[in-house]
């Protein structure tokens, strides 16, 4: 019998939300906060504490007990956001400690990805997609104590030319979806090799286990409801190939399904009910990855993502409101580069998180029911989303201009690829 892998990954994410930004807004003010003119701290706060008090505490409770009672048999990985640590250590520092005290067990991988969650490697320039990843890197390794050896994209978005990318920067992993229609007739559950790529290796999300919970734990009307760890350690045993790679939200335990639904108990007795099957055993990305040689080598010549049906970049970039808002983003980087002011730096950045173009998805009833589920703004639309953030970019693009006008000639510039990011209190942490 054939030894298979469980990869359990979990991701954590909370965005920076925006303020409400009036038109008659734009050019007013001197700049002098643009974190509190932009977004909105006392929504962050109250969502932060929220998923803290249902989802984060909890769950790392949860986990850190199956660390400490299966002796080495349990281990996972973990692909945490660096708004959302941001965010921990600036409101609820015990929750910083918790993510820490998994990883000082030497069985919990994490894995690196882009600071802000955005959508940088999109841009027809990679070197502030890169410049994010090394952002990342720095306060993964300064907060949690661990180095980073796999990566995973913002959503999953991934192609050749990411994971190309991704191995000049030297990681050893990259996971993405198993879109079917990338696969063919392979399965998600084998090692695979990227295209134009010799040492990294790629590994594939198996969408049905993984939303099993991720999205129907709590259905009534699934027809497998109710789910239990046997049921579900049973089907894991059930699955051929090499690994398994289950990819969900951290958010799912607590917050997207409820305590009383009995997800907590689910994960808590998951490891215990797979350990009855000798065909199961747990590793993480960084370490599956290395258990084998790649299969096959998969070609991705377009943007595939984890999002929605069509599991590609359309949740952003699928109508014009969103198109025009990330092709404004992208066509500033160049007078960032001349302005080279901090504030503008981090404020930019923030600008950048992926969840403020999600808001402007006008997609069908079932995608639209699921972007609505996650949006702060319950009562507009994505058409006002979309003139709130067009009018934040526009007084933004003020901003910069402003500080590029009134820039001494004599200011030395910084290299193109050292941004003024170091100036901040929070980068000065990020390379300490």
């Amino acid at each position: 019998m054939i030894m298979a892998k469980i990869c359990l990954c979990f991701h954590v994410h909370q965005p920076v939300r925006l303020s409400r930004f009036s038109y008659f807004g734009i050019g007013s003010g001197d700049g002098a906060n643009l974190d509190a003119r932009y977004f909105d701290n006392g929504m962050n706060q109250h969502y932060f504490n929220k998923a803290a008090d249902q989802c984060y505490l909890p769950t790392n409770k949860i986990l850190q007990n199956l660390l400490d009672e299966n002796r080495g048999k349990f281990r996972f990985s973990l692909s945490i956001t660096g708004t959302l640590l941001e965010q921990a250590k600036k409101y609820r520092p015990e929750v910083v400690e918790s993510f820490r005290n998994l990883c000082a067990t030497g069985r919990v991988d994490v894995l690196d990805e882009t600071f802000y969650h955005s959508l940088s490697s999109l841009y027809s320039d990679l070197s502030e997609f890169e410049a994010q990843v090394r952002m990342h890197n720095h306060l993964v390794r300064d907060l949690l104590g661990v180095s980073p050896q796999s990566f995973r994209n913002t959503e999953a978005i991934y192609s050749d030319r990411i994971a190309q990318a991704v191995e000049g920067l030297g990681y050893k992993a990259i996971i993405t979806e198993g879109v079917d229609r990338i696969l063919g007739w392979r399965s998600p559950n084998y090692v695979y090799r990227p295209q134009g790529c010799k040492d990294i290796k790629l590994l594939m999300r198996n969408y049905k286990l993984s939303d099993d919970v991720g999205f129907r734990f709590s259905a009534k009307s699934w027809k497998e409801w109710p789910l239990t760890a046997d049921k579900y350690a049973t089907w894991l045993s059930a699955t051929p190939g090499q690994v398994v790679n289950l990819f969900m939200d951290y958010e799912t335990f607590g917050e997207h399904h409820w305590k009383d639904t009995g997800i907590l108990d689910f994960l808590a007795h998951l490891p215990s009910q797979a350990h009855k099957h000798d065909n199961l055993s747990f590793s993480t990305i960084t370490e599956a990855a290395a258990s084998y040689e790649p299969s096959d080598t998969i070609s991705v010549p377009s943007e595939i993502s984890w999002a929605d049906a069509e599991r590609n970049t359309s949740t952003w970039l699928g109508n014009r409101i969103q198109r025009a808002c990330f092709s404004e983003l992208e066509g500033l980087l160049p007078k960032l580069r001349k302005a080279n002011d901090a504030q503008l730096w981090e404020a930019y950045r923030r600008l950048q998180t992926s969840d403020h173009l999600m808001y402007l998805s006008t997609k069908g009833m079932s995608d639209r029911e699921v972007h609505n589920y996650f949006s702060p703004y319950k009562d507009s639309g994505p058409y006002d989303n979309f003139i709130s953030f067009m009018n934040i970019i526009s007084d933004f693009k003020n901003q910069v201009d402003s500080k590029i006008a009134n820039a001494s000639a004599s200011q030395p510039a910084r290299p193109s690829d050292e941004p003024a990011e170091i100036e901040n209190e929070t980068q000065k942490m990020l390379i300490a």
